[in-house]
């Protein structure tokens, strides 16, 4: 049993490393059972186990083979057991991502963006879901490097959605845009939420003074749509999956990203989070909520300082 895990072991994180890619040939089994000095059986045993982990491929009357896509399998397999913690910012498609992952991933708090960074350079999270807007039309790139700085600074991309004005069904205050939220009872979001940030710097934009905006602030897009849906607030800046929820209108403004900030010492524990984006039946789930685009889903960015605005 100790070699058949320590075989399993070895070559996971030889694959995970890049000493085998994918593709390449293993050793014959019983090169390998000569090598750790054990029987062919307990080779074959830890082969079958890695090739039901997506590790290797196996085919009759052939030596093993390095699988493709096996080094984010591999690292999945080494990992198995982990718990991949996340702080930051509210989407109701975590809940879905959440519900997936099946105990390996926990969020440990929906308080905003900037908190949610703070949180992994502190070393109280794995990962921080972000999307704040640089000045130079950048998503999450310029924020996650800075404040992750000598940590290696990587980015999951999640996906994209849609933000905009939340109104009531009709849109009885014919709000059209920013401009018309002047002199309106509005619902914001707490300061250092990526929501806040993106409403304040287009109250700038269209030559409104955020400080004169009033309304409750509240903690997620949900209670912003139900701020709207009782008549507390005219309007509200929130995702269009919170407005459909409640059979509310919506105005749309903007496409932004929707990320994970972690440091390089995280992406091990991500590996289960990382596959799973990938999936086409949680990528439909999501689309299905409406105002999310999830074709990049589960693409990893190491932060090197030549990332472009996105359009």
């Amino acid at each position: 049993m100790t070699r058949y895990r320590e075989i399993c072991s070895d070559l996971a994180h030889q694959i995970s490393a890049g000493a085998l890619q994918p593709g390449d040939e293993l050793p014959g089994v019983r090169d390998i059972a000569q090598q750790w000095h054990t029987t062919a059986s307990t080779v074959s045993r830890a082969q079958r186990r890695l090739a039901d982990a997506g590790v290797l491929e196996l085919a009759e009357r052939r030596r093993a083979r390095v699988a493709p896509g096996a080094a984010l399998a591999a690292r999945r397999f080494m990992h198995e057991d982990q718990v991949f913690t996340l702080a930051g910012s509210d989407d109701p498609a975590l809940d879905l991502l959440l519900g997936t992952l099946s105990g390996q991933l926990k969020i440990t708090q929906r308080e905003g963006s900037v908190s949610g960074l703070a949180a992994v350079r502190e070393g109280r999270a794995d990962g921080a879901a972000i999307h704040l807007l640089h000045h130079t039309g950048v998503y999450n790139a310029p924020f996650a490097r800075g404040m992750l700085r000598g940590l290696g600074a990587h980015l999951i991309h999640l996906w994209r959605r849609e933000q905009g004005l939340i109104v009531p069904p009709g849109n009885p205050g014919r709000i059209t845009g920013i401009a018309d939220l002047a002199n309106r009872r509005i619902s914001t979001r707490r300061p250092g939420t990526g929501t806040r940030i993106l409403l304040d710097r287009l109250l700038l934009a269209a030559g409104h003074d955020p400080d004169d905006l009033r309304g409750p602030q509240v903690g997620t897009h949900l209670e912003v749509a139900l701020a709207v849906a009782t008549g507390t607030v005219e309007a509200g800046l929130g995702i269009r999956s919170a407005a459909i929820g409640l059979d509310l209108d919506f105005v749309p403004l903007t496409w932004e990203d929707f990320d994970i900030a972690l440091i390089k010492n995280g992406l091990d524990p991500a590996a289960h989070l990382i596959a799973v984006l990938r999936t086409p039946s949680l990528r439909e789930k999501i689309t299905a909520l409406g105002g999310y685009d999830t074709s990049r889903s589960g693409q990893v960015t190491e932060l090197t300082g030549t990332e472009r605005a996105r359009r």
